[in-house]
């Protein structure tokens, strides 16, 4: 069964993103562009995502998937390059949190006239500052831990935030919804789970 488990940096879109940055190892391009790439692409995803129109959702789509793909493009080239620098992780990471905390809020806002009415923004903010508060969490699991392991390992090829890919389809098919609801029935539970893994290794 352990063989199902993917080890870090081994998943589907880890091997995709590292065939299309290989052509930039030897070039001015740097991780830290690409991260700053992911950023900007995530937050006109999400700017997009919070108007809640047809075309909003078709393009944030879009936009979501490139700032996806960058978020794993920036470490592969990192890798490939030798460029790896604790600064180069950390701003990674704080775009990565904030990215990934924000879209809740923007889909919040893109379903602010329908059936959730004022609710919808509400759950938007509950499920990505649980996003956020689990994201914080998990860095210093896996830095108390120290085994290289990812605090959520995925399994078949797959990390664990590669569901985050599903948001594009999600969006075309007018099913943002059901991720509101669900984000904001487990996210605030995976937040209370990582604090809990946390606590036992410091005790």
């Amino acid at each position: 069964m352990a063989l199902l488990f993917t080890p870090p940096h081994t998943s589907w879109t880890h091997r995709l993103t590292r065939v299309m940055v290989r052509p930039l190892v030897n070039t001015a391009v740097t991780p830290n562009h690409l991260t700053t790439a992911r950023l900007i692409t995530g937050i006109a995803a999400c700017g997009a995502f919070a108007l809640g129109t047809d075309g909003g959702d078709l393009w944030g789509g879009v936009l979501w998937i490139v700032s996806c793909l960058l978020d794993r493009a920036d470490g592969e080239l990192a890798r490939l390059s030798k460029r790896i620098s604790p600064g180069g992780h950390h701003y990674d990471y704080v775009c990565d949190v904030a990215v990934n905390g924000l879209v809740f809020l923007a889909i919040g806002l893109g379903l602010r006239n329908g059936v959730l009415g004022v609710w919808a923004p509400v759950l938007g903010i509950l499920a990505g500052a649980s996003v956020v508060i689990a994201s914080v969490l998990a860095e210093r699991l896996e830095k108390t831990e120290d085994t290289g392991q990812k605090a959520y390992s995925g399994v078949a090829g797959f990390d664990f935030d590669d569901l985050l890919y599903l948001f594009a389809p999600v969006a075309w098919l007018g099913w943002f919804i059901y991720i509101l609801i669900g984000a904001a029935a487990v996210a605030p539970v995976l937040a209370i789970l990582t604090a809990w893994r946390l606590r036992g290794p410091r005790h």
